[in-house]
Order: C-alpha cells, then sequence, then structure tokens
C-alpha cells in the first residue's frame, strides 16, 4: 500500500539531512503569511481543494524525482492534494496532523562563543520560533527556556558527555508551554526562576546578580522587567547573553501580556530601563534571544548577533524614554492565541494531558519592532 503521510519527525530528519523532497504548503494566503515550514512551496489551492476540485493542482511545477509532502493546518486538506498529485503520478504524502503537528518540529545549531570554558547548542523549535539552550561546560550542563519535550534536551546533554545540573527558564512564558519543572524531575536537576509570587509550585528563586556555576563557567543573573514584571537574562561569562523575551535580533519585548493598559505603561517604562542597563554591556556581547519571529531553516546557523548590531538594527534603542514607550504601545502586535491558558499552565508548573499543539498552535508574537 502507498504510503499517504508523513509523520513530523521524519519530515525533520530529512530537512536536517538535506535529503532531498519538496514541501508543497496549500493553506489559505494568510495562515502562510504567518508561518511556514523553512523552504517549502506554495501554491493558493486551498478552496479548490476543499471543493474537491480535480484541476485544483493543475498548474503546479514541482521539482522532478523528489518526494513531495503537502502541508495544510491540521493535515486535512493536505490530504486531497496528496491524492490528486499521487494520480498525476507523484511519490506523494501529507504531512500528518499539518503545521498543527509541524510546531513540535525542532533542529540545532552550534552556537559561536569566544574562547572560554562554555559551549553553547541552540535548540530551536523550527514550527513555532521558541528558541532554548543547552549550555555545556566540563560535565556540566544547564538548559535555559526548556520549550520542547525533555528528553530532547537529554539526548543532546547526553551525546555530548554532559549531566544536566540546572534548568532555568527567563519568565513565565505565555506562548509556550515550559518544559522547565518536568526536565528537572527528569534530570535530578534544579529548577530555577526570577523571584515571582505569581509561581505555585516550589522552586529555587533567581535574584538579580545571582551566579550559578556549569562546570567552570559562570551564569549571572541580570533583573531586566519589561516584557514581564519578573523577566530575568543570563550572562555567561560575561560574553553572551540569553535575554529571553527582553531583546530580540530585531526588536523588543512586549510589555502587554497579562496586563491591563496602565500595566502595560508601567512595564514599557521598565523595559526602556532594562535596555539601557542590556546597552551598557560591551558592543561584543552576543545576544541569544528565546524567541525568533522567523521559521528558522536547518542549516546550522545559530540565530545570534552582537550588541552592536543589534543597536545599529533596532531603532526603538535609540529614542527617548517617552518616545520608547510611545512608539511600543502603538505597535503591539495580536495577543498569542490561548496565551491566557498556557500561562495559568505555567504558573501551576504543570503540563495538559495528551498532544499540546493545539494549545501552543500559532506563530510567536512575543516581539516589537
Amino acid at each position: 500500500m502507498t504510503q499517504k503521510t508523513m509523520r513530523t519527525e521524519t519530515l525533520q530528519e530529512m530537512l536536517a539531512q538535506g535529503e532531498p523532497v519538496t514541501v508543497l504548503d496549500v493553506r489559505p494566503a494568510d495562515e502562510r503569511a504567518e508561518w511556514a515550514i523553512p523552504g517549502s512551496l506554495y501554491v493558493n489551492a486551498y478552496d479548490a481543494l476543499k471543493a474537491n476540485d480535480p484541476d485544483a493542482l493543475a498548474g503546479v511545477n514541482l521539482p522532478d524525482g523528489r518526494p513531495v509532502v503537502t502541508v495544510c493546518g491540521a493535515g486535512v486538506t493536505s490530504l486531497i492534494a496528496a491524492d490528486q498529485l499521487r494520480a498525476r503520478g507523484w511519490q506523494a504524502m501529507s504531512l500528518a496532523g499539518g503545521m498543527k503537528a509541524w510546531s513540535l518540529a525542532w533542529n540545532i545549531a552550534e552556537a559561536p562563543l569566544p574562547d572560554g570554558p562554555a559551549q553553547v547548542v541552540q535548540v530551536r523549535r523550527t514550527g513555532k520560533g521558541c528558541l532554548s539552550y543547552l549550555i555545556g561546560s566540563g560535565d556540566e550542563a544547564a538548559v535555559i527556556d526548556a520549550a520542547l519535550d525533555p528528553e530532547v534536551y537529554l539526548t543532546l546533554a547526553r551525546q555530548r558527555g554532559w549531566r544536566i545540573i540546572r534548568v532555568l527558564d527567563t519568565h513565565v512564558h505565555a506562548d509556550h508551554l515550559s518544559r522547565g519543572r518536568k526536565l528537572a524531575e527528569l534530570s535530578g536537576a534544579a529548577f530555577y526562576l526570577p523571584a515571582t509570587d505569581r509561581i505555585s509550585y516550589p522552586v529555587t528563586a533567581v535574584r538579580d546578580d545571582d551566579t550559578l556555576p556549569i562546570g567552570t563557567a559562570q551564569i549571572k543573573a541580570l533583573h531586566t522587567p519589561g516584557h514581564t514584571p519578573e523577566s530575568t537574562s543570563y550572562l555567561l561569562n560575561g560574553q553572551a547573553l540569553f535575554t529571553g523575551d527582553t531583546l530580540f535580533l530585531a526588536g523588543v519585548g512586549r510589555p502587554d501580556l497579562e496586563a491591563n493598559p496602565e500595566e502595560a505603561r508601567q512595564r514599557a517604562h521598565r523595559l526602556y530601563h532594562s535596555l539601557q542597563s542590556v546597552l551598557a554591556l560591551p558592543p561584543e556581547t552576543l545576544i541569544f534571544p528565546g524567541h525568533t519571529s522567523e521559521p528558522i531553516a536547518f542549516d546550522g546557523r545559530a540565530v545570534v548577533d552582537s550588541l552592536a548590531a543589534i543597536r545599529e538594527r533596532v531603532q526603538l534603542l535609540h529614542v527617548t524614554e517617552d518616545t520608547f514607550v510611545a512608539s511600543l504601545l502603538e505597535r503591539i502586535p495580536p495577543t498569542p492565541p490561548n496565551h491566557q491558558r498556557i500561562v495559568e499552565l505555567n504558573e501551576a508548573g504543570v503540563l495538559p494531558e495528551g498532544d499540546p499543539t493545539g494549545l501552543e498552535a500559532g506563530a510567536n508574537r512575543c516581539a516589537v519592532s
């Protein structure tokens, strides 16, 4: 029997290995614009496919000799597309679960660091834009902002001869479920969160200037409130700053989630001052953000840049405090879907039963540029 579907894990592996495959996106144009699989082709045929038009894909030009994986939102309409392509002689399969399932796809990049006692592996949830980090020194490791199944981090650490001893979150996340507590339980590591009264479970509180050793490396906590009141960045050996949702490569964090308008304004002022503290670091400091607003290619290139380069790129870093606050509040993007439920679960430190992809579906919306 001809295989009709492909699992996310299989497509992820093919893309990671550079195997020949054509990904054909058949979603409506507005869904495609929000998030897509890197390198995928697009055809605006969703309505025709839903109507079972046998000629819906008649004008599509595809590379010869490659298997085709069709993609829609949940893996239903893409089955129709795959059936039509097979009828035309293509080796075509539908991505099981569609972009909803793809939200858990991931890849990694070894991140460049100056000479020193630590290595950084950027673990990229390419289907969602979440960036997490595995930091190793000697035989010890820490994880920052775990957003994937804990086994991903445990396996990556084992492959490098590291034992995870610390798990940290930069803040209480609103766009994805934190896997930090579960990873800490499975690894035997301590779980750290910035000091806050929002959490209803035992956790090790991190405060400004706290220093946590990892092997011969040092992670220093820098309280950078604004995106949330507790938001904290982590400075590795004075060389690399893991900023969570405070500073991105092309924007800054939004201050409005779980806040009323006046609270959002106050947070925007605090974010301005937090960013001034970050900008006081050496210009060569490497900035590792907690998210990206673009699909992450399977190219092994870390999402990172120097503080100097980001300062040049982000116009909001060059204005007065009042202008910063006014501009930031005018540019707030739509709120992430289901963010209130995600916050509730993260505050309780629990994961929902069953498949979490429906709850986390949708692109990252934490940045304001």
